[in-house]
């Protein structure tokens, strides 16, 4: 490359300094100079290290004589969770894997990411992932695979029966839905990536770190926003989750007088399984980490006869099996205005069309970004904007049909999962109980 005409970044000013003192002082020093181990004599000119001289050139080399210039990443952990656009992916991988007979192993979701959608995620990084999402690897005599576990999905087939007895049969819904969620978005929340000229490097001057943010809390009904809904306010923290920065308190204060009153009549309010969306009711039933004084004072309080030599074990078994189930504070509050609510199944994000808008709105945020709280605060009317009713209603559209996908597929993968099971009960009877011959001859 030629720099012949070209203004000298300022770096190499200094470069081509040092490099004609050293010069200067080996012509003072002798006559002649030994012209061996240029590496070597490179590394001193430029007051750097011989290794650093010798990485560059192998890198040049490597690049077929070309300089490149590289951004370094910044240092630290490699990353330990998947982006969240993965998670419906990886699961519709194993479901349909699993309908079509095929084993499922770690490797094979693996490079499926990588291969079809340009995502590298590391074994253990997607190992522990699939254990949060709930999914189980099979262990059996014939075949090993990935499969969800059964808490899953009753918990998806509970909310998918729920959601679908809400539709009539042209489509239409029965009573009006409403979804609603909380976000975040960050002061220096911006693109990751721009154009350059490869010997400039980025222009682009981003902040260190994520900066102060917003807790964002709306909803959505097939018609966009919910007209006086929208609730913002700046974190007291910058680290951490930000469901932490949220409580039962300003969420319940958020949704009496702010939702309620501006949602239809009798209408099902759609939201996720967040801790402060599920504060029991204070007369709860006492659980594992109560102490015997608790579990007695309960069952006193309740009218239950209980005895003095009972064991702590004896005690909560008698108030598990004699409790009714438990009340959310949230559930009581709709049912006194009308309202029913209907939770998520876990770790199903693509089922919430709200975050979709999000992901719109961050969108437009991130193009638009001077890294100011001031002009974060001015872009967020422009990004919710972005969110139109016609947004909404494709948006909704789609998770629909997603609905009904996963009951006609949950429905043909327990057909799999039953045979799967029965042939291994047969199987190890056979061989266990009755011998191989018999088995043999089942099969």
């Amino acid at each position: 490359m030629s720099f012949q005409g070209r203004q000298l970044p300022a770096e190499m000013v200094e470069a081509v300094v040092r490099l004609k003192k050293h010069h200067d002082e080996e012509k003072k020093a002798e006559k002649f100079v030994s012209t061996k181990d240029a590496a070597r004599r490179t590394a001193d000119a430029l007051g750097i290290g011989i290794a650093t001289v010798k990485r560059i050139m192998a890198q040049y080399k490597k690049d077929g004589d070309e300089v490149v210039v590289r951004i370094k990443e910044r240092p630290g952990r490699p990353p330990s969770s998947i982006c969240p656009i993965a998670q419906p992916i990886v699961r519709e991988f194993i479901r349909t894997e699993n309908l079509g007979g095929r084993r499922v192993s770690i490797d094979r979701v693996c490079k499926f990411m990588n291969s079809t959608h340009g995502i590298v995620i590391p074994k253990m990084t997607l190992w522990r992932a699939l254990n949060r999402w709930g999914f189980n690897h099979g262990k059996g005599r014939r075949r090993n695979s990935l499969k969800e576990q059964d808490r899953i999905i009753l918990a998806r087939r509970e909310y998918l029966r729920a959601k679908l007895a809400n539709r009539n049969s042209d489509g239409t819904l029965k009573r009006p839905e409403v979804y609603l969620d909380e976000t975040y978005v960050n002061k220096n929340h911006s693109c990751r990536f721009t154009w350059y000229l490869n010997e400039d490097g980025p222009l682009v001057n981003k902040p260190s770190g994520v900066g102060p943010r917003f807790i964002l809390v709306h909803a959505i009904t097939e018609n966009g926003w919910v007209d006086g809904a929208e609730l913002v306010f700046e974190a007291k923290k910058r680290t951490g989750d930000y469901h932490g920065q949220m409580n039962w308190d300003n969420f319940s204060t958020w949704f009496k007088n702010q939702l309620l009153p501006n949602i239809p009549p009798r209408a099902i309010v759609i939201l996720d399984n967040a801790r402060y969306h599920n504060v029991l009711d204070s007369d709860v039933v006492p659980n594992k980490s109560s102490k015997k004084g608790q579990l007695r004072a309960w069952l006193t309080r309740n009218g239950y006869p209980w005895r003095e030599d009972m064991l702590k074990a004896e005690l909560l078994e008698l108030c598990t099996r004699l409790a009714p189930a438990p009340e959310f504070k949230l559930d009581q509050i709709a049912e006194q205005n009308g309202i029913s609510i209907l939770r998520t199944p876990p770790y199903h994000p693509e089922l919430q069309p709200i975050e979709t808008c999000w992901a719109v709105l961050k969108n437009h945020m991130a193009d638009n970004c001077d890294f100011t709280m001031a002009g974060l605060r001015k872009r967020l009317p422009e990004a919710f904007a972005k969110v139109t009713a016609s947004t909404c209603k494709a948006i909704i559209s789609k998770v629909f049909k997603q609905e009904e996908k996963y009951w006609t597929d949950d429905e043909e993968l327990d057909e799999v999962y039953s045979k799967n099971a029965e042939e291994e009960y047969l199987g190890k009877d056979a061989f266990e109980n009755r011998g191989d011959e018999f088995y043999l001859e089942a099969v």
